[in-house]
């Protein structure tokens, strides 16, 4: 097996909220191999982007530790982390909000060059055009500025970013959901090629299951802030073990009338509880149609239950 590029254990990141704690992540554990993507599925609200900021250093983690070539990141000085932000980079959601209207696309690609001081007049240029080569874009649109571009230009300009300073890990928060369907599938088109050419390690947080079935080597589905089950990504479409799974995954739609006819949907009842105090025992009890007393009672543990495929449920403890 691959070397994991990131590990992730026992990872929790909570929020101030008043008089309370938000939950946001709460001891998740997982690792990425070296040149694959996980992808990470759930509802909104349920601690993706936490997550995908926290690896990137954008928060910082309440407990747990992240490994990224062997090293702890949470325990790095300031100059570590400065270096740590050349190998870890993020694609945002929103193109419009994520690039400065006020400066020229060569000017955006080109801060990532000049905060880590890697390359000055020509060779910087250079660096610049080749950056926006990489994802499709022209030399001439270096001198633009993001207003003049479409959203999924300015997206594949947020990619040209992360890639100027040559990282190897980059976590793409939802990078395809503030862009039209017709452009989602050349985004993510274009995050695979790049993937091949430059070695590159994903996060891929997604709301779209059939995108993250597309790009992901592995997958792992979230509810309120835990790691519900994980598998390879063939595996979890095919054979879905957790109840929060494979009522997310049955709202995939399937060109095939004639199947999509016959297929029941799964409809959960209730609503998400609340983070700020989330149930006791499995997070996902109170929505449940199997469960047991033990459920409310007892948080069950990550098992593997196949070769690969990790399930956080009482139905497989035994």
């Amino acid at each position: 097996m691959t070397e994991p590029l990131l590990q992730v254990k026992n990872l929790k990141k909570y929020f101030p909220a008043g008089k309370n704690v938000l939950k946001a992540v709460d001891g998740v554990s997982f690792d990425i191999p070296r040149g694959s993507t996980l992808g990470l599925v759930g509802e909104s609200g349920c601690g993706k982007s936490t997550i995908g900021r926290t690896l990137v250093k954008l928060y910082e983690p309440t407990s747990g530790s992240i490994l990224f070539n062997g090293r702890d990141i949470t325990k790095f000085d300031r100059a570590e982390k400065k270096a740590f932000a050349r190998e870890a980079q993020m694609i945002f959601q929103d193109p419009y909000a994520s690039l400065d209207p006020r400066m020229t696309v060569g000017d955006i690609i080109g801060e990532g060059v000049d905060i880590h001081d890697l390359y000055q007049g020509a060779e910087r240029q250079e660096v610049i055009y080749h950056s926006l080569e990489l994802v499709g874009l022209n030399r001439e649109h270096a001198n633009r500025f993001p207003h003049e571009f479409s959203g999924g230009q300015r997206q594949r300009i947020g990619i040209a970013r992360s890639l100027a300073i040559d990282p190897q890990f980059i976590v793409c928060d939802e990078p395809i959901s503030a862009l039209d369907v017709s452009i989602q599938a050349q985004i993510v088109n274009l995050l695979i090629k790049l993937q091949d050419q430059l070695g590159l390690t994903y996060l891929f947080i997604a709301h779209d299951l059939s995108m993250v079935k597309h790009i992901s080597d592995r997958v792992g589905v979230m509810y309120l802030g835990k790691l519900m089950e994980t598998a390879d990504s063939a595996e979890m479409y095919k054979n879905p073990q957790h109840p929060y799974t494979k009522a997310l995954f049955s709202a995939i739609p399937v060109a095939d009338p004639d199947y999509e006819k016959e297929r029941r949907r799964i409809i959960l009842q209730g609503s998400v509880p609340s983070p700020v105090k989330p149930p006791s025992g499995c997070r996902f009890h109170g929505r449940c149609q199997y469960a047991m007393p033990v459920c409310k009672e007892q948080e069950p543990q990550m098992k593997e239950i196949a070769p690969g495929h990790f399930c956080a449920c009482h139905l497989h403890q035994s």
